[in-house]
C-alpha cells in the first residue's frame, strides 16, 4: 500500500494534496523521491525561523528531555518568560497561550463577551479567523461556513475596507469588532492607511471591542512585530499563532493592560506547556535577529516580481493571476519552488524570515520563468 493509499482509507479527506514532504532544512524542502524545493509558502507563515532551525530544534529537545508536559495548576517553566517577551513586543498588557489561532481567537471573543456583556459581533468580507464553531461564525466564507450554520454567535460582516459601512453595523450590543490587518487566505489584500484608526474610532463610539487577528501577520511578518504596529492604533486584544513557535502547536491572545480574565473563566490543559513555551522562546529570539531585515527582503520581491503589481508588505506578498493561478503554482512547483494559490485567483508568499538575498533571487526568477512559460 503506498502512503497516498494509506492516507486515503484512513485519514478523513480535509485537505486537497499534491505530494509528500518528508524532510526540511532552512527555507529548502524534499519529498518523498528526494527532490528539494524551494518553499515560499511556510507551511502558510508558520515557519518563520525557516524548516528545523538549529536553536528552536535544540530548544525542544532540551526541554523535552526535561519535562514535556506541566498542568496549569503549576507555574510552567518558560510561561511567564514568553509571555513578557510579547506583552513588550506588542506594548500592550497581560497574556493568555492557546494551541492554534483559531483557539486564540475563540480566546479573543470569549474575552470580549465576559468584559462587554455583549454577544454580537461584526467582522469582514473575505476575513478568515478559523474553522471551529466560534471562530466560524466570524469567518465570511459562506462555502466553509454556511454548511454548519447556526453557529450560535450572532455576527454581521462589512465590506472589509468600508468604515461607513462598518459604522452602520456596530451599535451597543457590539461585543467586539474582529479584523485581520491584512487579508491573508483572501490573497495579501491589504487596506489602507485609515482603515485601522477607522475601526478604532467606531469601536471606541459604541464601547465595543477591536480585535486584530494577527494569526498570519504577526511575530515578525510584516516587518514589525505585529501589522498593527505600522499604523498608530492600539487593539484591545490580538491573537497570535502561525509563527509564533516555528511550528510547534501554540497560539496565543495578548490583551491591552487591564482587561484580562480572571480565574476560571478560561483554560487549556495544554496551552503554554513547557516545550511549546521552549519553542516559543527560541523562535522569538531567531525572529528577533533577522526582523530589521524583513521589509527590505520584501522590497526585493517587489521589484522582482514587478510585471505583477505585486501587493507587498514585509515577507507577506501577494500578487493577482486570475483563473490560471493553479497553472502557475504547478509549473513553478515543477522547477523546484513551491507558491501559494489564496483565493479570487491570487498567489500568495508567506517564505521563512530567514530566507537569504540569494533564494529570493532564485525564487523570482523561477516565478518569471514559469509565467513566461504559460504566457502570463
Amino acid at each position: 500500500m503506498t502512503y497516498k493509499e494509506l492516507d486515503a482509507q484512513y485519514f478523513m479527506p480535509c485537505f486537497g494534496r499534491s505530494m509528500q514532504i518528508v524532510k526540511g532544512e532552512g527555507c529548502t524542502v524534499f519529498d518523498d523521491e528526494g527532490k528539494s524545493y524551494l518553499d515560499l509558502v511556510a507551511g502558510i507563515a508558520v515557519c518563520s525561523t525557516g524548516h528545523c532551525h538549529p536553536k528552536v530544534v535544540d530548544a525542544i529537545c532540551s526541554q523535552a528531555q526535561k519535562l514535556i508536559h506541566c498542568s496549569n495548576l503549576y507555574y510552567v517553566e518558560g510561561q511567564a518568560e514568553f509571555a513578557e517577551k510579547l506583552s513588550k513586543a506588542s506594548g500592550m498588557g497581560k497574556v493568555f497561550f492557546g494551541n492554534s489561532g483559531a483557539e486564540a481567537n475563540e480566546a479573543a471573543m470569549k474575552l470580549a463577551r465576559v468584559r462587554s456583556g455583549r454577544k454580537n459581533f461584526v467582522s469582514f468580507t473575505h476575513d478568515f479567523h478559523g474553522r471551529t464553531i466560534g471562530s466560524l461564525a466570524v469567518t465570511h466564507k459562506p462555502a466553509i461556513r454556511e454548511p454548519f450554520e447556526p453557529l450560535g454567535t450572532p455576527c454581521s460582516f462589512a465590506e472589509y475596507g468600508d468604515l461607513e459601512g462598518l459604522k452602520n453595523l456596530v451599535n451597543k450590543e457590539t461585543a467586539a469588532v474582529i479584523l485581520e490587518p491584512i487579508q491573508g487566505e483572501t490573497g495579501v489584500i491589504i487596506p489602507d492607511d485609515d482603515f485601522l484608526p477607522g475601526v478604532r474610532d467606531i469601536c471606541d463610539d459604541a464601547g465595543a471591542f477591536m480585535i486584530v487577528d494577527e494569526v498570519q501577520t504577526g511575530m515578525g511578518r510584516t516587518g514589525e512585530w505585529f501589522a498593527f504596529q505600522h499604523s498608530k492604533v492600539m487593539p484591545d486584544i490580538i491573537s497570535i499563532a502561525k509563527g509564533i513557535a516555528s511550528g510547534f502547536p501554540m497560539g496565543a491572545i495578548v490583551a491591552r493592560e487591564g482587561l484580562e480574565f480572571t480565574r476560571s473563566e478560561h483554560g487549556s490543559t495544554f496551552a503554554g506547556g513547557p516545550v511549546a513555551c521552549a519553542a516559543g522562546l527560541a523562535t522569538y529570539d531567531v525572529i528577533e535577529s533577522v526582523l530589521p531585515e524583513v521589509s527590505r527582503k520584501g522590497e526585493l520581491f517587489r521589484e522582482g516580481l514587478s510585471r505583477f503589481n505585486p501587493r507587498v508588505r514585509g515577507l507577506m506578498v501577494g500578487f493577482t493571476i486570475g483563473d490560471r493561478a493553479a497553472e502557475l503554482s504547478a509549473e513553478c512547483q515543477k522547477n523546484g519552488v513551491l507558491i501559494n494559490v489564496a483565493a479570487d485567483g491570487n498567489i500568495r508568499l508567506v517564505p521563512p524570515l530567514v530566507i537569504s538575498n540569494e533564494e529570493i533571487a532564485r525564487a523570482v526568477e523561477v516565478i518569471n520563468e514559469a509565467a513566461d512559460t504559460l504566457g502570463i
